[in-house]
Formats: structure tokens, sequence, C-alpha cells
């Protein structure tokens, strides 16, 4: 790993914007004098970090000389003058370098914390900046808790159909720049410890590099002690393998490449085991259209990258390929209607996109989503509505390296009748989610465009059971009594029980206004499902008459509506707080989750964008959903961090889209 330095000006951050590019000059002649005459510290380095390129394909190494290195930090220190770069590289399998380079804001972290990560000691050793230079910022006893986002670049490229004829004619290395043109992705590293004076706030922006739109995607939905951060890009095909151990500062450890997946494309969520391996959901089809064997060895017949059929990936703690599992049975799936663009010879819904695992059930289960080409290839409407997928797969995952498909369910349609064929309730499944104490076998399985939630009390069984128990109807009614309730294409996308299993949190994004449809409210959604999963094997709950799609169900176990919050902006993603300080002032995981986190943003491409704002939440005594005020943006002073901002620690790259986070904390801090 190459770590690089710089000092902090105590110049207001406007200003120093503004004087950037006509410092740039005096930036590298001082940082020549300063590399020959030796004044630069550098942070030690580690055994692995003097590889030479390709000697260790997957180790981190160090490609850029001491001088590079000091002129790139000395750049950045005049540009950005608060800030600490700090680069980690790696060679990928097709030896090329990718990188993550820290952009840590040194005047909202703790000298003890700069310190921890070996920066604390350098930055005045440099003499610039005065007696101000870095790492100034009191220890105020507390250890911190992170919320990790994993966001993209807003750029040139995100248009819908709509907007195609003001695309440029060639996309190149011209267009790298600023603003909407191409620039670097990046997980946010953002404050989140209650009592700190720095919550709320950015301190740390980790580019990723040289890929460009990656579309950053989902993450693993939690994160317990030791883990990596498992990240994918959706558009590049690429998992990103993150050490988080030394937060705030993140570390590359591997990246998973296309030719590491060949029988799956467009990676979408990932389930953390408790070895530290993972379970990734890629989407799309094999990269080359045609027969693609899987390391069961048996073939299927893909149409190609993003297409179908999907797969499910097995990856070791450290990001490698260990297991392609196909996720389509030999036979064509055919109970009900599977378009497949260019058509197979074996129709399929064999699209996989939410994931989630019971360890102790030998159980793993994925919800089918949709054919993403349209999405990432041709960003217009999808030719089909039937590429919107109606099936949920249960896999054996007894031999944790091997797993095995199990089953395919084809969700029940629901009583209400929609506008068009992609609104019936049992149309893109994009979540679902398992329920997680002992004796309970659970899941649930939530549809984008059909509105509507699902069960199946047993998904151990060898072809588990699905009805409809909630039709986001009844959440209309109640959040806008005066709107029609409707609740086909709401976008309904995150679903996430409590650890607890008393609560189930969804996250709605609404549907826009269009013609005399005035659309719905986006909103989080919170329901009990106590009585639900206390029903065990044989529930009641049937979501079967149009009264109960407004109204709720009519059984006593289906679940009740407790809380929903009015959530403006549109929310696709959330995550958990698994996380609380003791007495011992460590953190320590807990199952009463106290605050969830959420963002506003989609993928650009389909029109769902959202206000790219994330957005934390309280959760009272009672039960009842509340936005946290002080968790405000430090430019805007509103509730919720905007992503949409001109300047980030890692530069002038204006406003971004986040997708996926994680709440997250160094392993020294937790218990």
């Amino acid at each position: 790993m190459s770590t690089f330095h710089s000092a902090r000006s105590t110049r207001p951050r406007t200003q120093r914007t503004h004087s950037r590019w006509r410092l740039a000059a005096g930036a590298s002649l001082a940082a020549l004098g300063l590399a020959s005459s030796g004044l630069v510290a550098q942070a030690p380095a580690s055994a692995n970090e003097t590889n030479e390129p390709g000697s260790d394909p997957g180790q981190p190494v160090d490609i850029a000389t001491p001088a590079i290195a000091t002129l790139n930090g000395l750049i950045q220190s005049l540009f950005n003058s608060e800030i600490i770069s700090q680069t980690s590289k790696i060679i990928g399998a097709d030896d090329r370098a990718y990188w993550l380079t820290n952009n840590l804001e040194s005047d909202l972290i703790p000298t003890t914390v700069l310190q921890d990560l070996g920066l604390g000691d350098v930055i005045p050793d440099l003499g610039l900046g005065g007696g101000d230079s870095g790492g100034t910022v009191p220890d105020d006893g507390l250890r911190r808790e992170y919320l990790v986002v994993w966001a993209g670049d807003n750029n040139i490229l995100d248009r819908t159909g709509k907007e195609l004829t003001s695309l440029p004619e060639v996309v190149n290395s011209d267009l790298l720049g600023t603003q909407d043109l191409i620039g670097p992705d990046f997980f946010a590293v953002v404050d989140a410890t209650k009592g700190s004076s720095s919550y709320g706030k950015v301190v740390n922006t980790a580019t990723v590099g040289p890929l460009v739109e990656n579309e950053p995607h989902h993450m693993q939905y939690i994160w317990h002690k030791g883990n990596n951060i498992f990240a994918g890009g959706l558009f590049t095909d690429v998992t990103y393998v993150i050490d988080t151990s030394r937060l705030p500062a993140l570390e590359l450890k591997h990246v998973n490449l296309p030719t590491d997946t060949l029988c799956g494309s467009v990676p979408d969520a990932y389930w953390v085991t408790k070895d530290g391996g993972a379970y990734g959901t890629y989407m799309g089809g094999p990269d080359v259209p045609g027969p693609c064997t899987y390391s069961d060895g048996t073939t299927r017949i893909g149409n190609g990258f993003a297409g179908s059929p999907g797969e499910l990936v097995r990856l070791n703690e450290n990001g490698e390929t260990v297991y392609e599992a196909p996720a389509t049975p030999l036979t064509a799936e055919t109970k009900e209607r599977c378009d497949n663009i260019p058509q197979l010879p074996a129709a399929t819904c064999a699209n996989p996109h939410g994931i989630q695992v019971r360890e102790d059930l030998d159980t793993l289960i994925t919800s089918d989503y949709n054919e993403p080409r349209n999405i990432i290839l041709n960003p217009v409407a999808a030719p089909s509505s039937y590429l919107r997928r109606p099936t949920v797969r249960t896999w054996d995952i007894s031999d944790p390296d091997a797993p095995k498909l199990k089953a395919v369910s084809f969700l029940p349609d629901g009583p209400r009748v929609g506008k068009v064929a992609h609104h019936e309730e049992n149309r893109a499944v994009m979540e679902t989610t398992v329920t997680n104490q002992p004796g309970h076998k659970g899941a649930f399985a939530s549809t984008m465009q059909g509105g509507a939630i699902f069960y199946s009390p047993d998904i151990t069984a060898a072809k588990p059971e699905w009805r409809e128990v909630f039709d986001l109807s009844t959440a209309n009614k109640q959040i806008a009594p005066d709107q029609n309730p409707y609740g086909g294409g709401v976008n309904s996308a995150w679903i996430q029980t409590s650890l607890d299993d008393k609560y189930l949190y969804n996250a709605v994004a609404g549907r826009s206004a269009s013609g005399t449809d005035q659309g719905s409210k986006p909103f989080i959604l919170k329901l009990d499902i106590q009585q639900l999963v206390a029903s065990g094997s044989d529930p009641e709950c049937s979501i079967d008459t149009i009264e109960e799609t407004v109204d709720g169900g009519a059984e006593s176990d289906c679940p009740a509506v407790v809380d929903i919050l009015e959530a403006p902006g549109g929310p696709h993603w959330g995550t958990l707080d698994n996380l609380e300080l003791g007495e011992d002032g460590y953190y320590h995981e807990t199952t009463d989750v106290k605050r969830i986190a959420y963002s506003n943003y989609f993928v650009a491409r389909t029109g769902l964008d959202g206000d790219h704002r994330v957005c934390m939440v309280d959760i009272a005594e009672d039960a009842t959903m509340a936005i946290d005020e002080e968790f405000a943006d430090e430019n805007t002073g509103e509730p919720c961090l905007d992503f949409d901002r001109e300047e980030w620690p890692h530069g002038v790259w204006g406003p971004a889209k986040p997708h996926s986070m994680l709440f997250v904390t160094a392993d020294d801090d937790i218990r």
C-alpha cells in the first residue's frame, strides 16, 4: 500500500477551491524539492507493499515512487488542504492495477484516531500550514461508529431513454472531468456517532479506480465484526472487497472481475457468512451468449451479458470465486410467462436480486427481479412486462461452498387487477428477507412493481408455499386518504425483518404522477409481524379480496401497520443499526435496533433517480419512527445528508448517487 500525506490550510474551503489551479505549479516544485531533500515522512510499509506489479496477483503492491507519492500528496494538500490521502493498490487477475484512495478530513477526525492510523505525527513534520496543520481535533472520548455509503459519481451517462439525444457521440477518456462528466465512484465514510462533534459529516471519501461508472449498487445487508465489505458494480460486473478494520480509513483487498464469474454478470447483493465468505447474486446472464458450464459440471444456454439466466456465486473472505451455481433448473420455467430477449431455448425467470441466508437451517433464499439488459445496454422502456419476474428461489447450502438450487417458487397473483401486466401483485420480486430467531423458519418477499408483500412460513420445505399477506394499497390509503390507494407500480424495494423478528421494514419510493394518475407518496413502512411469525407452519393470513388490499388483512395474524414515515425524495434502500455503545466504551452487537438509515436513489437510467439524500431514522420506545434532525447536512443544515453537493474530500466532482449503506466500526472499537 502507498500512503500519501498532506498538510491542512487554515483558509476557508471556498477560498481554497478557487485557488487550486493557480497553485498547481508551486505544488509541483515544492513536491520535487521536498522529495529530494528527504523532508517528507512516509508511513511504515508492510511486507506485502514492496511487491512488484504482477508478482503476486491479488496482493497489495506499491506502484508509485516516493517522489510521485510526495507530489500527489502536496498537490492534494494545496488543492484541498485539510485532506490526508492514502492509497491501497492491488493487481487484478487481468494484471491491471486497481486502487482505492482514502481522502481523510483531518479537521474532522480526532488526533488519537489519526495516530492509530499512523498519520497523526506526520503532518506537523512537513512544516507547512503553521501551528494548525492537521490532526488538531481533540479526543472527545467517544469511539466512532460510521455509516459507509457506496455511491456513484453523477455523470453524463445517467440518461433515460427520453434523454438519449443529449449523449456525446463518443465516450472516451476526454470525458474525464468534473460535474456531469465521468468521475470516480466512492465510499463515503460518515460519522454516525451520536454526540460526536462531527455527527453526520463526511470524514472520508474512498475513491475507486481505474473503473468509472460502476453504477455502485448493493453491499451486504448488515455488518458484523471482522467482515469485509462486499460491494457490487452493477454496470462493470465487478465486486470490490473492502477491509474496514482501520476505519475511518478503508483498504482495497480484492477485485473480483468479469472473468472470475464467466457464467453470470451484473452483481447485485451479498450475504456474508460466519466464516467471512459471502454469497452474491449475479442478476445477469453469462458474459458471452451460448453455453456456459458451471462449477457443478452442468451447462445452461444464456443470452449474454445482463441477460439470463443469472447465477449464485460463492466467494471466500477475500472475494475470490469459489463456486458458480446455476440459478435455473435444466428444464424450462413455464408456470407463468418468463420472457427472455433474445428468447432462450428454455425460458427462465432466473435473475436473482435479493439474497438472505439462514446458516442454521442450511438454507439460502433469492428473489428474481428483472432481466437487466434493457436498463444497462439500452435504457428505454422495457419491451415486455414479463421481463419482471414473479419467482423466489430456495437453495441448499449444507455444503456452504457448493450451493444447490432446491426449489423455484412462483408467487401467487393477488385480487387486484394491474393497470399493466407488471403491476400484478407477484411481478418484479425485488427483495426477500428471512426471520432470524431459532425456531422461526419463515421469510418475506416484496414486489417492486407489484406492490405487495408475501410470506412463506417454512423456507426449508421441499417446495415452500407463499401467500400475499400485505398489499401496499393499505399503506397508500393511510398516508394519503384523499388519493387513489392503488398499490401497483409503487416501487417497493428494501425489506428487512427486525433482528428480534417483531417487525418488518419496507422502503417504498412511490409512483410518479402521470396524466390523471396522482401517483403515490414515498414512505418507510413498519409492520408488526409477531402474530404471523408465531402462527408457525399454519398461518391464516391471506390477502384474497379487494377489500383486504386497501383495509389490511381480515385474519388476526395478518401484519399490522405500526407506523408510516413520510420520506420525500424516493427511498429505495435501507439498513439496520445493529451496533450499540456499551458502558465499557466499546460497541457491541444488538438485536434491539434503535435506528435505521435509508437512501433515496435507485438507478438513474430507469428514470427512478431519487433526490440523492441519505437519512437517519430514530426508533422510539413505542416502535414509532422519526427523522433524526441532528443528522443534518453540513452544507445545507437540513436533516439528511445531501449527496447533490459540489465539493467532496476527493475534489470538486459535483453530485453523487448514494445507493447502499452499512453501519460499521473499526475492529478495535467493538467487542
